[in-house]
């Protein structure tokens, strides 16, 4: 199932005591993996894939990373992670642009509690900001694939979780990725960045969130959190992480993942790159 959620509908309202989040529906629908022996068992594998394409400014950029940080280290976050029965997660956190172009800014680390929590923010903060040409979200999610494939955690839930500011226009179409994603059981979540007029020199799209609704996410209890104010950016990390981490889904009409056409059409910024480059 998919859904999609406004920021101020998943404001946590400090109910995370006892269990119980106001505004938001049992995560009963989540499948659960198998176990292995030898591998370390952790409530969700994480990996957050952040855009860095040209199209993000600097200062873009920099609260980006300022939200990934405050967001690991809230108190929201911290009670969420007391919400499952490891009390621990696994995060990786790279950054994202070319089809080729991901750089790992933060390789696997167990979160389960505050000081670990501190030390992956200050990791995060402490890597220089960088900028790079195209956008294949496609790419990212190929690479999230790489990263669950890899790693030593085995969790009740793996989750990619998408943030960029455009459609995909570079590598191979987004809809095959996704789909071998969702194949492996895997959850793809979206934070599409909305803050800018669309513009035709930056190829942005109107209603990116609903490109990211109908062509990015998938898998059980995925979501898209849109951020449409550059004041809102730190609040909606913080709101999509700790809804990750809890396992929780946010209350809203469920949308099957293929039950209709998509209302954008899922090659549009490949389609755009065309227009503009001829290639």
């Amino acid at each position: 199932m998919r859904w999609c959620v406004s920021i101020g509908a998943a404001i946590l309202a400090g109910a995370w005591l006892g269990g119980d989040v106001a505004g938001l529906a049992a995560p009963g629908a989540m499948p659960q993996l198998a176990q292995k022996a030898g591998e370390a068992q952790v409530d969700v594998e994480l990996v957050l894939a952040v855009d860095v394409s040209y199209s993000m400014d600097l200062e873009e950029l920099a609260i980006q990373r300022e939200g990934y940080a405050q967001a690991i280290t809230s108190p929201d976050f911290l009670q969420a992670l007391k919400s499952g029965p490891h009390g621990k997660v696994a995060v990786t956190y790279f950054e994202w642009a070319a089809a080729n172009d991901q750089k790992v800014i933060i390789p696997w680390r167990v979160v389960d509690g505050p000081e670990t929590a501190d030390a992956v923010a200050a990791e995060i903060m402490k890597a220089p900001l960088r900028r790079a040409s195209r956008t294949s979200i496609s790419g990212a999610i190929n690479y999230g694939m790489q990263l669950l494939g890899d790693n030593s955690y085995k969790g009740l839930r793996r989750v990619i979780d998408i943030s960029g500011d455009g459609p995909n226009n570079n590598g191979e179409p987004v809809l095959i990725a996704r789909d071998a994603a969702l194949e492996k059981g895997i959850t793809i979540n979206g934070l599409p960045v909305m803050v800018k007029q669309a513009s035709y020199a930056t190829m942005d799209i109107e209603q990116l969130d609903i490109y990211y609704e109908d062509c990015v996410i998938g898998g059980a209890g995925s979501f898209v959190v849109p951020i449409k104010e550059r004041a809102k950016f730190k609040e909606a990390i913080r709101t999509k992480l700790v809804l990750e981490v809890a396992g929780r889904q946010p209350e809203g009409r469920p949308m099957p993942a293929q039950a209709k056409q998509p209302r954008i059409p899922c090659t549009i910024g490949e389609q755009l790159w065309r227009d503009r480059w001829g290639r």
